[in-house]
């Protein structure tokens, strides 16, 4: 692998801890920013009720005096900065006003209800004014908004500093966080950029808990181990099918040497039928091979349709009975429709009546019978029969026993997962136990025939 393809990305503006950083610090601006309107908005009419209230005083004050005393003196104010009050006829004449408003008109006319902000009189200040009527008159007080404005500008000066701050951390803290948070991905972003057909033993690190990430390292593990037991099973298949693809040629080489060699000794005859013979052994083997493949790679294609399987079955065995010599019991054979595939079920019995006689003694017994589970065969054969703890195993491919399934005695070690596989395509089920003779008992169970039963599904279709 090129370094380049090795070596570690770098950060730029699309990768995830980026994002990430950028989107945190956008959510907590839009955050902050709506928070801070908010509380200069509240913090303002807080301000001004306050100053409303000092005012409302200031005029229920000038009330309580001009009641004590029926001259119109200069109205006192508080101060002569901040405050202003006028005494205003009901037609709108000052009667009295404060030093600091004297000989001015009023100060707004006519009197509102609610406060309300003014231009003051007073060097053009901004001026909050609330009224209070006695007897038909009206008392005008009104204050300077200075104090407000000054504690609002520095409430948004504070906001300025320390919302960029805060917008800083926010943006480092997301930065540390989600490093650390994606440090265990680029461990394993190391480890399966390290990983090539020839390492797929090693396995991403995997960390503790159970969040995303962990349920990710051990997701890519799970992967990893289907990937080496398929890379284990392409290669042994490879070097089983070599294997037994070079002893028939191997055979038809030795026979056509021997021929050249000394062809007194070999006839023409002997030589065709040698050929003939290893000949068929690599088409059978061939074959098999390309049903396998068409099963890995769900392309098997079955025609279904209702038939009669002991009719297939009363078939194998008189096959048998011609070219082995054994004793074929069918005596057990009764009436079993079934929905398959009629070359495919044929594979399935031929396979399984070689199985039997390669390993039976003398005696190989079929028996059919419809159940309220389905239709039901089992093949039995007096041999040396399975051990328990090979009896998953002998479905796999190119698998044989050490002492019943030797290359000498004819098998490949692919007859019984050809007929798991079609067993299983015309959604039956497969089970090995012992036989009463002795030997070994396959037994399949295959679905009924209803008549709304839809067709086998191939593996192609399940795929």
């Amino acid at each position: 692998m090129p370094n380049e393809a090795r070596r570690r990305p770098r950060a730029g503006a699309r990768s995830v801890r980026v994002r990430t950083a950028l989107a945190a610090v956008a959510v907590v601006a839009l955050a902050t920013s709506v928070g801070a309107l908010l509380l200069l908005t509240v913090l303002r009419e807080l301000l001004t009720d306050e100053l409303a209230a000092a005012a409302r005083s200031r005029a229920l004050q000038i009330d309580a005096s001009l009641r004590t005393s029926p001259v119109r003196p200069v109205l006192a104010v508080g101060d002569l900065e901040d405050d202003v009050a006028q005494l205003v006829s009901s037609d709108g004449t000052v009667l009295a006003a404060s030093p600091n408003a004297a000989g001015r008109p009023p100060l707004v006319w006519p009197a509102p209800d609610d406060p309300v902000e003014i231009i003051g009189p007073v060097d053009a200040e901004r001026l909050l004014v609330v009224s209070h009527w006695m007897d038909g008159e009206v008392v005008l007080v009104a204050r300077t908004v200075d104090v407000r404005d000054d504690a609002l500008r520095f409430v948004a000066d504070l906001l300025l500093i320390g919302l960029p701050l805060l917008l800083l951390i926010v943006a480092v803290l997301a930065w540390v966080l989600v490093g650390r948070a994606l440090r265990p991905v680029e461990g394993i972003r190391r480890e399966v950029d390290e990983i090539s057909s020839t390492a797929l033993h090693r396995r991403v690190p995997e960390s503790p808990g159970a969040d995303e990430i962990a349920l990710l390292a051990r997701t890519m593990n799970r992967m990893l181990d289907r990937l080496e037991r398929s890379q284990q099973r392409q290669r042994r298949f490879a070097s089983d099918a070599s294997h037994e693809l070079r002893s028939p040629v191997a055979a038809i080489r030795q026979s056509a040497e021997v021929a050249l060699a000394h062809p007194d000794r070999t006839s023409v005859l002997e030589l065709a039928r040698t050929v003939l013979d290893e000949n068929l052994r690599v088409q059978r083997l061939v074959e098999d091979l390309l049903l396998l493949a068409r099963v890995d790679e769900h392309s098997l294609r079955l025609r279904t349709v209702p038939l009669d399987l002991d009719d297939l079955v009363f078939a194998e065995a008189e096959r048998l009975c011609e070219i082995s010599g054994l004793r074929v019991d069918t005596t057990g054979v009764s009436a079993g429709r079934v929905r398959g595939d009629a070359d495919g079920l044929r594979r399935v019995l031929a396979n399984l009546g070689d199985n039997a006689a390669r390993h039976a003694r003398s005696r190989v017994a079929f028996t059919l019978a419809e159940t309220a589970a389905g239709v039901v065969l089992t093949v039995d054969d007096d041999g040396p029969g399975i051990p328990p703890a090979e009896r998953e195993r002998v479905l796999e491919r190119f698998v044989r026993l050490d002492d019943a399934r030797a290359r000498d005695a004819g098998g490949s070690g692919l007859g019984l997962a050809i007929v798991s596989e079609l067993v299983t395509a015309h959604g039956g089920s497969l089970m090995i136990s012992g036989s009463r003779d002795g030997g070994a008992r396959l037994r399949l169970t295959f679905p009924p025939v209803t008549a709304d039963a839809p067709p086998s599904r191939s593996p192609a279709d399940r795929g």
